[in-house]
């Protein structure tokens, strides 16, 4: 079964069939990961309850924490006012990062200059 005809309709895809997920644990707000969904992804998702993105370095499909076993259960999934982005509010499983870390942005904080 196809994603939902509404809700393909209303999405702005990159050049490849994709959009962007930016994923967010539900209960803080914390941003965990941006990821990459295509339709099938995104519908795989929102009849599952578990994350799964298109991986573009492998050209497959994968479900978060299948192998790590760092799972993410959605709790809810929403498209910005464009259509060109999905967030995904999760509740995670240990670590969001393939680096092990708890989320893909506690790394390498950036400084901001102010004018």
């Amino acid at each position: 079964m196809p994603l939902d005809p509404a809700i393909a309709a209303r999405l702005k895809r990159t050049a490849d069939g994709l959009v962007p997920a930016v994923v967010q644990q539900y209960d803080t707000g914390e941003v965990l990961m941006l990821a990459w969904m295509d339709d099938e992804a995104l519908h795989r998702t929102l009849t599952t309850g578990r994350a799964t993105y298109w991986s573009r370095s492998r050209g497959s499909y994968w479900v978060k924490g299948e192998t790590s076993g760092h799972v993410q259960h959605v709790k809810s999934a929403a498209l910005d006012c464009d259509g060109d982005t999905v967030l995904l509010r999760v509740d995670q499983v240990g670590a969001a990062c393939h680096t092990g870390d708890r989320t893909c942005f506690d790394a390498d904080e950036l400084t901001v200059t102010r004018a």
